[in-house]
């Protein structure tokens, strides 16, 4: 069951005060506070991921973990780049891990196993899962984690990541946000509810809002089929046990004089779900394949315009921090 914060903070009080509850393992390493570029060994390679600490470590409480998959064809560090999820860790209390995906090179054209997507992670059959799982493991021996507060986001192939983690390991992952990458998955079966935030725009000139064959990646003649955002939102509604009709929660619009003056981002909510979940959409016009608000090096001839209409990082927080694993 999910729990979400502030509206059922009396609830949390009172079921923490009544349950019994082991207090979780001192960790037997310590990471300070800044950057730390890590590696585990799974599923027979070396995997590597980054971690943010932030200054919040040296409370000594147990903090959330954000994992931020990287885009198709990126890698780790050019993602934390861009993404400005460090700032929000830094002021939220949040510990952020960047994992690494792979490919035939080093440290460059990595992707992820997203189900039906993407390249050299797919073909490949790497279990991502298994090692975004590792990585949770991992860092409890290293610093005081919080495991009721796990959560995903990713961008493009990483969004899609994010989907499928949730939908394979729901009993670790409280809440989800991708951005511009819909569900690729054939088989769906959360063990539970999960809230999920997805942000996606309609002019995304790579993955199309409404589905179909993207176009081919820089310098290749690989072509990904994308599903349609709005039937992974209804598979998550049905499972979530969602109203089936959404209400609109917030509309804004870019600021006047702007390259983005013209965009808009509406959120719709589905609520009413089980177990305290959510299912929310982030859905923008005008804007293309980037990360919402700040460039993302990947230049608009590429992604399509980039847009500052709502910060990608601040709603992905906003969002996943509302709710825990009881």
């Amino acid at each position: 069951m999910i729990m979400e914060h502030g509206v059922a903070a009396v609830v949390v009080i009172v079921l923490a005060a009544c349950a019994p509850r082991g207090q979780p393992a001192e960790p037997s390493g310590s990471l300070a506070a800044g950057d730390h570029s890590l590696s585990i060994r799974h599923d027979g390679r070396q995997r590597d991921f980054f971690v943010h600490v932030p200054p919040a470590v040296r409370d000594g409480r147990a903090l959330p973990v954000l994992l931020a998959f990287h885009g198709g064809g990126g890698e780790a560090n050019g993602f934390r780049a861009y993404a400005g999820l460090d700032s929000v860790a830094d002021r939220a209390g949040l510990i952020v891990v960047y994992p690494e995906g792979t490919g035939p090179l080093p440290n460059r054209l990595h992707t992820w196993n997203a189900g039906g997507c993407c390249g050299y992670a797919k073909d490949n059959a790497v279990d991502d899962v298994g090692f975004a799982i590792a990585i949770v493991d991992d860092l409890e021996g290293r610093i005081r984690t919080d495991a009721r507060r796990i959560y995903a986001t990713g961008h493009s192939n990483g969004g899609m990541m994010a989907w499928r983690l949730a939908a394979e390991r729901a009993d670790r992952i409280a809440a989800i946000a991708p951005v511009a990458g819909a569900m690729t998955l054939d088989v769906f079966s959360p063990s539970r509810p999960v809230p999920v935030l997805h942000v996606h725009s309609v002019d995304d000139p790579r993955a199309p809002y409404e589905g179909g064959t993207g176009p081919p990646f820089p310098l290749t003649n690989t072509r990904v089929d994308h599903e349609p955002v709005e039937d992974a939102l209804d598979r998550w509604i049905v499972v979530n046990g969602c109203a089936t009709e959404p209400t609109v929660a917030e509309t804004r619009r870019g600021q006047p004089g702007q390259s983005d003056a013209s965009h808009t981002a509406t959120l719709f909510v589905w609520s009413g779900c089980a177990g305290g979940t959510e299912v929310a959409h982030w859905k923008l016009t005008g804007a293309g394949h980037g990360w919402p608000g700040g460039p993302s090096g990947l230049g608009q001839a590429l992604i399509g315009p980039e847009t500052r209409v709502i910060n990608a990082a601040t709603e992905v927080w906003a969002f996943v921090s509302r709710f825990s694993l009881r």
